[in-house]
């Protein structure tokens, strides 16, 4: 298995440069936990002891260099995705608190990295009909 050497960002992207000179790269909607960070908490990252994984220390976060070679891209054009669209004003965190999920997790079905099940697809409609009745009542 090849080794990085190398990492670095764009805007959009993370890079990996590898010991056989193959260049590999990833939408950073792949990793929200990046994605969200900042430059300097992007740069203060290790390469792990066998060359096949980074870890960011202080943003208790791993990525495999296998994740490097997924071919599909983000489908930003999901469900998910529109619905926080369609109400920018709504906190991903506070969203994912109130429907008892992972903000991680919820930020890969925002970003179309991971898919929802029909029934969790459900469970976050739910959680945005209960805020706009509340949102009624006021």
């Amino acid at each position: 298995m090849a080794k990085i050497l190398k990492v670095w960002f764009d805007d959009q992207r993370i890079y990996i440069e590898t010991d056989e000179g193959a260049t590999l790269s990833r939408p950073l909607e792949a990793f929200p936990v990046l994605k969200d960070a900042t430059l300097e908490e992007r740069q203060a990252y290790r390469i792990g002891r066998f060359g096949d994984d980074i870890r960011w220390e202080a943003l208790d976060e791993d990525i495999h260099i296998s994740s490097f070679h997924e071919t599909t891209e983000p489908d930003m054009e999901n469900e998910v995705a529109r619905l926080f669209r369609m109400f920018p004003q709504l906190n991903v965190s506070e969203m994912a608190r109130y429907i008892g999920i992972n903000k991680s997790l919820l930020a890969k079905y925002i970003y179309g990295i991971k898919r929802p099940s029909p029934e969790r697809l459900e469970q976050i409609k739910s959680a945005f009909h209960s805020v706009g009745e509340r949102l009624i009542a006021v």
